[in-house]
């Protein structure tokens, strides 16, 4: 099985920050370990970042849902498939020496249907009469097979397909009596009994203990088209054989096949799976091709997907399906409040104002030359994060950094940041709750919900026109739901230093009051020189609420 790309991804709701580090490192692990490291995005791109993206001409990464094993990340049994003319007792010999009890048949590469060993013993256990062997269309090639017998006359291409199968132990003037227009006779040597079958038109003769044959009874065969097989088992033997040679498609299942696709989720597979008593299930690629069995011992030594998070460390951020996911490095610069992982990782975090300073800074110590496209990323991602330096986050680390980058880069910081928080800002064309989640985070202290969203702005104008028409639809939300949390949503001016924090939920303004010493408005305040969510306002608020509750 061929081993997938690590994915490289940041957190829900993603911001430049987690999209450009996510590009960046991915690049990175790419060029030190000549691997395959792929970027991807666990939510939708807000304006500013697809503006980066497209400013610099780089692809944004595809939206990657969850990170679940899926039944392509599974070993699976290859298993090969049959053709629906293989006979019952050549199936059975493939199941022996593969091990399995299931086999796929297979047309033109599409499953057409399944032979189970169950489906074959019970070809043996159920009453089957003596014209299950011409109704099943047999080939005259199994037949041959299956007796291990030689063709004396006829056409082995053939099928016996009508008539019933007789054995022709009594003497002439009986046998005239049961043998009926294009039976298949299992005899003897005796010439008699040979003669009689062909002038009854009979259209098989079966003779046993590898008996010759004499000339004028192949002669007279020919004429009649009568097949002549010769085999070497004795009557008995050729009796309970016969049944072996009947085409799988006789006995296969065709209709309500339970099968899966390279790309369903293995969880969800697995509840099927227990309620079925089937040992072995399909897999079909996603053009309706055969590619392998699975079965419940393949899922013990399932794949998972090896993935690297950037710019987060919570689980509540992380892409859904984190926690059956393999993580091989963690990357941030948040508070901790760490994923459980399976294994040891790598785990850097630094206080700084931006991840992507610490991709600049991992770039550096590996030795790696930052190419300009990247340089544009990480300064992006910078400028970004530390609302071009205001943010209290911000470090002389974060400075330098983006210096050194815009310089590789060619570009100037205030020019691209202003051109980036104006194509950030720009949400005319976006509904209310598109602008509301586009950079949401949620949290929670002393049993109580919090959700805080943001918009950062270099326009005054643009931010008033934004609380008009969110503080009503937050109003709405919260008197629907019934929710007993809080929902805030920061309106950052980055030049004035300030933000106007919009607020519903029951007592969130005087959580508001007891966190910042100011006197709120209606379901708003203005919080002179707060412009970080992580480093003001989320602390601010904690503490109050703990404050409140002592």
């Amino acid at each position: 099985m061929q081993e997938r790309p690590v994915v490289v991804i940041g957190h829900k709701n993603p911001d430049t920050d987690s999209i450009c580090s996510a590009i960046a490192y991915a690049n990175l692990k790419r060029i030190v370990t000549g691997k395959s490291y792929i970027a991807r995005a666990a939510g939708h791109l807000n304006e500013e970042t697809r503006y980066v993206l497209q400013r610099f001409g780089v692809e944004e990464p595809t939206y990657l849902a969850t990170v679940e094993p899926l039944v392509r990340d599974v070993e699976l049994q290859q298993i090969a498939g049959i053709t629906e003319e293989l006979s019952l007792k050549n199936a059975w010999a493939l199941m022996k020496e593969a091990s399995v009890v299931t086999l796929p048949i297979l047309k033109e590469g599409k499953l057409d249907g399944l032979i189970t060993i169950g489906d074959i013993a019970r070809s043996y256990m159920e009453e089957h009469d003596s014209h299950t062997v011409s109704m099943a269309n047999t080939p005259y090639r199994n037949i041959l097979d299956t007796l291990e017998g030689t063709l004396v006359t006829g056409d082995a291409d053939a099928y016996f397909n009508q008539g019933k199968v007789v054995i022709a132990a009594a003497n002439p003037d009986v046998m005239e009596e049961y043998i009926d227009e294009h039976d298949m006779v299992v005899l003897g040597n005796r010439y008699e009994s040979q003669l009689c079958a062909i002038e009854m038109k009979a259209g098989c003769i079966v003779v046993c203990l590898g008996s010759p044959v004499s000339r004028t009874i192949q002669k007279l065969a020919k004429q009649a088209g009568c097949t002549i097989i010769c085999t070497p088992y004795d009557t008995y033997t050729v009796a309970r054989l016969i049944n072996q040679s009947i085409p799988v498609r006789y006995f296969m299942k065709k209709d309500q096949l339970i099968t899966f696709g390279l790309n369903d989720y293995v969880e969800e597979i697995r509840s099927i799976m227990a309620q079925k008593r089937h040992r072995n299930f399909p897999i079909l690629d996603q053009n309706g091709k055969y590619v392998g069995m699975i079965g419940r011992r393949n899922l013990l030594n399932m794949q998972r997907r090896k993935v690297i998070l950037v710019d987060h460390n919570e689980k509540n951020q992380a892409v859904a399906g984190i926690a059956a996911a393999d993580i091989l490095e963690i990357i941030d610069h948040h508070r901790l409040s760490p994923i459980e992982t399976i294994n040891p990782v790598f785990f850097r975090n630094q206080p700084l104002g931006c991840t992507a300073t610490i991709i600049y800074q991992m770039y550096q110590e590996n030795g790696v030359p930052v190419e300009p496209v990247i340089a544009s990323l990480l300064c992006s991602a910078i400028v970004s994060d530390t609302l071009m330096y205001r943010s209290p986050t911000c470090t002389q680390v974060d400075r330098q950094a983006a210096a050194e980058l815009a310089e590789i880069a060619g570009v100037k910081v205030e020019e691209l940041a202003e051109s980036m928080f104006r194509a950030g800002s720009d949400l005319s064309q976006k509904t209310e709750e598109e602008i509301f989640y586009q950079d949401y985070k949620k949290f929670s202290v002393q049993n109580i919900a919090l959700g805080v969203g943001q918009v950062s702005s270099m326009s005054q104008e643009e931010l008033h026109l934004l609380k008009e028409r969110l503080l009503p639809y937050m109003e709405s939300k919260t008197k629907a739901s019934g929710m007993s949390g809080l929902r805030l949503f920061m309106l950052t001016d980055i030049g004035r230093e300030s933000t106007e924090l919009l607020f519903t939920g029951a007592g969130a303004g005087s959580i508001i009051e007891a966190a910042f010493g100011v006197k709120p408005g209606s379901n708003c305040a203005v919080l002179p020189g707060v412009v970080s969510r992580k480093k003001q306002l989320i602390p601010s608020i904690l503490h109050a609420v703990e404050k409140m509750n002592e």
